[in-house]
C-alpha cells in the first residue's frame, strides 16, 4: 500500500512537464546553476586577487604562489571530502532537500564573508563554502535519483539537463564574476557571487509545494528492508584495528591540509618539525605524513583481501583508476593555480581595431545565445508551474534581469572601449645592460622627480578607456604588468592613498590625450576559464554518440587518452612559453593567447574522455552494499589530486626564476603522458579485473 501511495505522489509529480520532464527537475537545475555561478565566480578570483599587487589600480594581496596554492590546496581538498559527510548526515536525519538548503544558507553566508576582503573574513568565507558544499553537492544529485525512481530510463536524460545547468553556472559565474572584480573591484566579484547563491537558495526554499515528500526526511529502515532493496546485503563489519586506523589516518590527513596554509601563511606549525628523524634527513610533517599513506594503504589492502576473489579484483581495478584519476587532477587542476597567474603575467590579452572587433561579436555570441536559450527554458518553467510556486518564478525572473543586466553593461562597456594616446614628460637617462649602454625614458613623477641638470623630453603612452575622453584631456596613468592602466579620479585618490599608506612615493603619470584610437579589448584573466565550459557544451554530444557506438573504447584506453590529451595541452603551453625568458619579470615578456586557447581545448577534450567515466566504473564494479564508501573512496583520490595540483601549482615563480616557464609545463606534459602510457599498457590486468564489466 505504502508503494502505491509512493507511486500515485509520483505521478502526480510528473504531472507539470518541461521539456519532457518534471518542473522540479528545472528547479533543481537553476539551483544547480546559481550555485555553479558563486562556486566558479569565486574560484576564478580567488588565486588572482591572492597574488596580484598591492599597489595598483586593482590592489590585491600580493601573496606568493606558494602561499596561495597552498591555502587554495586546502580548500579544494576540504570541498571534495565534506560531501562524504553531509551525505551521511542527510541520510540518516535531515532528509536532501533539508540538507540541500542548509548548504544554500552556509553557502551564502561564505560568500557574504569573502566580500570584505579582510583575511579573517576570507577565512571564514571559505571555511562556511566548504561546509556548505559538503551539505549541497551529494544531496541536490540525490534528489534526482530519487524523483526517477519508477522512470529508470528517463534518469540519464535528467542527468545531462541537469548538467548544463552545471557547465551554464561555472560559465557565467567565470565571465561576469571575473568581469566585475578585474575591471570594478575584487568586492564586486565576490559580492555578485554571494548575491545569486542567496537568490539560488530563495528559489529553491519557495518551490517546497512541488516536491512533495521527494527528498523528504528519511525513513529508517530495518536490516529486513535493505536486504530486500539490496540483493547482495550484508553487513559490512569493521574491526577494531580498521576503526582506529581510519581515524588516525584521516587525523593525519586533516592536519596535513590545515598545516599546509597555516605553516606557510602564519608561521604555525600544527606537525612537530622533527619527528623519529632529524629535520636535515627528512621533516618530521613529511615523516608524519609518509606513515599515514604507509597506514592508509595497510587499511585499504588488509579490507580488500577479505572479500570474495570477483569483489576484490573489481576493488582493486577501481583503485588502480582512482590512483589514475590523482594524476590526471594534478595537471588538469593547474586551471585554477598556475594557468591564472601565466594568463594574468604572461599573455598578451589586448586587442584592438578589427581584432577588438571580432572579439567582442565572438563574445556577444557566446555570452548572449546560451542566456537567451536558458532564458526560455525559464519562460517554460514559469508557464508550468507559476500557479503552485509563484514566489520561486519571481525570485529566477529577479534572477535573470540582473543577469541580463550585468550582460550587457559588460558588452556596452567592451564595444566602447577605445585605445588614447597620451603625452607625458620624461626624462632620458641611460643603464648598462650586459655591457651595453641602453637609453630609456622615464617618466616624471613624485617617485622619480625631475633631477637638477636634466632636460624633459616629452614621450607618449597609450591607455585603454570606455570613458569618453577628448583630447586636450588631463590623465593619470599606472603602468602595471607591462602596460599602463588609465585611472579616473577616484581610482587615482584611492592609489595616491595606498602608496602613502605604504610610505612609498607614488608612481602615478600626469598626461594629456592628444589622440584617440582604434577600439581596444582588454580580455580579463578569467575569460580564459570559460573556455573549460563552452567546450564542453561544445564536444559533449559527440563524446556521448561515441561512447554508445561500436567504437567504444574501453576505460583504460579511455583514461590513457584523456590522460595523454591533457599532456599534449601542456606540451603546447611549454612550447609557447619557450618564448619567455627565465626569471623574466612579470608583463615584461608576453605571448600569443593562442597557445592558452588551444590548451584549454585539449584540456577540456582529455576531462571529457576520463571525468565522466570514473564514477560510473566505480558504480559498475563495486556491489551495492560498498558503493558509498567507494564513492567515499573516489572523492578522496580527486581531493588528493587537487591538494597536489594547487601544491605543485604554487611553485610556479620559483620555477620559471631559476629554470623558466617552460620547464614548469613541460613537468606537467610528462605526469600525464607517462601515466596515460602505463594505463593503456595496463588495459589487459584491468580488463581480467573487471571480470566482464564494460
Amino acid at each position: 500500500m505504502a508503494e502505491a501511495v509512493d507511486r500515485s505522489q509520483h505521478d502526480e509529480f510528473f504531472k507539470s512537464k518541461v521539456l519532457g520532464h518534471p518542473a522540479g527537475l528545472f528547479v533543481l537545475f537553476f539551483t544547480e546553476m546559481w550555485e555553479r555561478f558563486s562556486f566558479y565566480g569565486m574560484r576564478v578570483l580567488l588565486i588572482n586577487f591572492l597574488t596580484m599587487a598591492v599597489i595598483g589600480s586593482n590592489p590585491g594581496w600580493e601573496w606568493s604562489a606558494e602561499n596561495a596554492g597552498a591555502l587554495f590546496g586546502t580548500y579544494a581538498g576540504l570541498l571534495y571530502l565534506t560531501p562524504i559527510l553531509g551525505g551521511v548526515i542527510a541520510d540518516k536525519f535531515t532528509g536532501y532537500r533539508v540538507a540541500v538548503l542548509i548548504g544554500c544558507v552556509i553557502m551564502t553566508l561564505g560568500h557574504a564573508s569573502m566580500a570584505f576582503e579582510t583575511e579573517f573574513s576570507l577565512y571564514m568565507g571559505l571555511a562556511l563554502l566548504v561546509l556548505g558544499t559538503g551539505f549541497f553537492k551529494p544531496n541536490i544529485t540525490s534528489i534526482i535519483s530519487e524523483m526517477y525512481t519508477y522512470l529508470p530510463e528517463k534518469k540519464d536524460g535528467a542527468y545531462t539537463i541537469f548538467y548544463m545547468g552545471v557547465n551554464a553556472g561555472a560559465f557565467f559565474g567565470m565571465m561576469l564574476c571575473g568581469y566585475l572584480a578585474e575591471r570594478v573591484g575584487w568586492s564586486w566579484g565576490f559580492g555578485l557571487a554571494g548575491v545569486f547563491m542567496l537568490f539560488g537558495t530563495i528559489q529553491f526554499l519557495l518551490a517546497k509545494p512541488l516536491f512533495g515528500k521527494i527528498g523528504g526526511k528519511p525513513i529508517r529502515q530495518t536490516k529486513e528492508e535493505k536486504a530486500t532493496e539490496v540483493k547482495d546485503y550484508k553487513e559490512n563489519k569493521f574491526t577494531v584495528v580498521d576503526k582506529v586506523l581510519i581515524v588516525v589516518t584521516a587525523i593525519i590527513g586533516l592536519l596535513y591540509l590545515i598545516n599546509d596554509p597555516v605553516s606557510k601563511i602564519g608561521g604555525v606549525n600544527l606537525l612537530p618539525e622533527e619527528f623519529l628523524l632529524s629535520k636535515d634527513t627528512l621533516s618530521g610533517d613529511l615523516v608524519i605524513i609518509i606513515a599515514g599513506v604507509i597506514l592508509f594503504l595497510y587499511l585499504i589492502i588488509t579490507r580488500i583481501i577479505r572479500y570474495e576473489k570477483v569483489v576484490r579484483d573489481r576493488m582493486i581495478a577501481v583503485i588502480i583508476f582512482a590512483f589514475f584519476t590523482v594524476l590526471f587532477f594534478i595537471p588538469f587542476e593547474q586551471a585554477a593555480t598556475s594557468m591564472v597567474i601565466f594568463a594574468r603575467d604572461y599573455t598578451d590579452r589586448v586587442l584592438t581595431g578589427n581584432s577588438a572587433l571580432i572579439f567582442n561579436i565572438i563574445n556577444t555570441l557566446l555570452t548572449v545565445i546560451p542566456l537567451m536559450i536558458i532564458t526560455w527554458v525559464l519562460y517554460l518553467l514559469n508557464k508550468r508551474s507559476f500557479k503552485k510556486i509563484p514566489g520561486s518564478n519571481i525570485t529566477l525572473a529577479l534572477c535573470f534581469a540582473l543577469v541580463w543586466g550585468v550582460v550587457v553593461w559588460m558588452l556596452v562597456r567592451d564595444f566602447s572601449t577605445k585605445s588614447y594616446e597620451v603625452a607625458y614628460q620624461a626624462v632620458e637617462i641611460e643603464n648598462e645592460v650586459d655591457g651595453e649602454m641602453i637609453k630609456e625614458f622615464v617618466p616624471i613623477t613624485e617617485a622619480r622627480p625631475l633631477q637638477e641638470g636634466e632636460v624633459i623630453t616629452t614621450q607618449t603612452l597609450k591607455i585603454s578607456s570606455s570613458d569618453d575622453l577628448k583630447v586636450g584631456d588631463p590623465v593619470a596613468a599606472h603602468l602595471e604588468l607591462g602596460k599602463y592602466q588609465y585611472l579616473d579620479e577616484q581610482k587615482e585618490n584611492t592609489l595616491a592613498l595606498d602608496y602613502e599608506e605604504e610610505g612609498l612615493h607614488s608612481q602615478i603619470v600626469s598626461g594629456e590625450v592628444t589622440e584617440i584610437k582604434d577600439n581596444e579589448v582588454e580580455i580579463t584573466v578569467s575569460w580564459f576559464s570559460i573556455l573549460n565550459s563552452f567546450f564542453i557544451i561544445a564536444f559533449a554530444s559527440f563524446f556521448s554518440k561515441w561512447w554508445e557506438s561500436k567504437y567504444n573504447p574501453s576505460a583504460a584506453m579511455k583514461y590513457s587518452l584523456g590522460l595523454i590529451l591533457v599532456g599534449v595541452g601542456f606540451a603546447i603551453l611549454a612550447y609557447g612559453s619557450s618564448f619567455i625568458p627565465a626569471g623574466a619579470e612579470a608583463g615584461m615578456v608576453k605571448v600569443s593567447m593562442v597557445w592558452l586557447v588551444l590548451a584549454y581545448l585539449f584540456h577540456t577534450i582529455g576531462e571529457l574522455c576520463l571525468s565522466p567515466v570514473g564514477l560510473s566504473y566505480v558504480s559498475k564494479l563495486v556491489p551495492a552494499r560498498m558503493i558509498a564508501l567507494m564513492f567515499g573512496m573516489w572523492y578522496l583520490a580527486i581531493a588528493i589530486g587537487n591538494k597536489t595540483a594547487a601544491s605543485l601549482g604554487g611553485m610556479v615563480e620559483e620555477i620559471q626564476a631559476e629554470h623558466s616557464l617552460s620547464t614548469f609545463f613541460l613537468i606537467f606534459t610528462a605526469i600525464p603522458v607517462i601515466a596515460g602510457v602505463l594505463i593503456a599498457l595496463l588495459n589487459p590486468v584491468l580488463k581480467k579485473l573487471m571480470h566482464g564489466v564494460k
